[in-house]
């Protein structure tokens, strides 16, 4: 068993996160990871109002006895969205740990402190965990280039930004982007970490509510088959590459307008590759790390698996790392 800080305050059996993954992040799929004895979480956002997201949240509970969260990521959108009722909805059902994503979580702190919530806040660089934690969350997230979605714009991979959040941030942190079995996690807590995020990883297990060609597509796919759209718009996201993804790049690339390329990022076209299993229907997003994932377990199972393989990882190769007359020769 693998204990660090994080599952000492967050009350869970294994230091591994699910991602809160937009149209993903469903009761099924976070109860799975929790009775696996990580932390499961539901996304908000994914339920269309308040009110579903209470449902859902019902639904969660009667599926397991452990933690879960919900994740609530806030941004400007061009339809308003009402976070603040999104917020109440997850405090009033009971949910106790919530992970935060998108804008600066400290308007929302007071609410969730006087309600008991712990909150873990997603980042993609040093300077915005360390504000994170002056603002009071309880743990960040802390996500390397490698990561499916937004990776920010510093293009830092998590060999690099786990250690150098490591040494500044002094509350329990869990590395993103790049995991999927338990060398990640071994390397990892080996890096300064208390436990992994993974998204696309849980994206292609039996729970996740996606269609079955996307996740046979992610056991074919390796790790050169994505694209960083909008990256000359400086909001950068890693998604499949595909028909639709390449044509955004090569618009984008020539000097196009984010007005250029709606119709191909429309959002609703990438829920329709989870649906129909059409992967070149729209854009999807997926991580590096799809070339190291090579089959589709339950979430469950997949939770036990990565914590018994680090734990061999820890025992055949590097406990004998350093030779017992290592202190004599220093």
């Amino acid at each position: 068993m693998v204990k660090t800080r994080f599952t000492e305050t967050f009350g869970i059996a294994h230091p591994i996160v699910q991602g809160g993954m937009q149209w993903v992040g469903t009761a099924d799929l976070a109860a799975a990871v929790s009775n696996g004895g990580g932390l499961g979480l539901i996304t908000a956002l994914t339920q269309p109002t308040p009110e579903a997201l209470t449902n859902e949240i019902a639904r969660c509970q009667a599926l397991t006895d452990n933690p879960f969260g919900v994740n609530l990521t806030i941004l400007p959108t061009i339809k308003p969205v009402p976070y603040d009722e999104y917020r109440d909805a997850i405090v009033e059902a009971g949910v106790r740990i919530v992970e935060t994503a998108g804008s600066n979580p400290e308007p929302h702190m007071p609410y969730f402190r006087d309600h008991g919530v712990k909150v873990i806040h997603k980042c993609t660089s040093v300077r915005h965990a360390v504000k994170a934690e002056r603002v009071g969350v309880d743990a960040v997230s802390i996500d390397g280039f490698e990561c499916a979605g937004h990776p920010g714009e510093d293009d830092v991979p998590g060999l690099v930004l786990i250690p150098a959040a490591a040494a500044q941030v002094t509350i329990p942190m869990i590395a993103s982007g790049g995991f999927a079995d338990g060398r990640g996690l071994a390397a990892a807590i080996a890096l300064g970490a208390d436990g992994i995020n993974m998204g696309t990883r849980f994206l292609c297990t039996q729970e996740s509510p996606v269609h079955p060609l996307v996740k046979q597509r992610i056991v074919e796919a390796t790790e050169l088959d994505t694209e960083l759209i909008f990256r000359p718009l400086r909001n950068t996201s890693r998604v499949a590459s595909n028909a639709v993804s390449r044509e955004a790049v090569q618009i984008l690339d020539a000097g196009g307008t984010f007005e250029d390329v709606r119709h191909l990022v429309n959002g609703e076209r990438g829920r329709g590759v989870y649906s129909s299993g059409d992967i070149d229907a729209g854009v999807w997003s997926v991580g590096l790390v799809q070339g190291l994932i090579h089959d589709i377990p339950s979430a469950t199972e997949l939770v036990g698996r990565i914590v018994a393989e680090a734990e061999e990882v820890v025992r055949e190769r590097l406990t004998g790392f350093v030779s017992a007359d290592a202190g004599a020769l220093a």
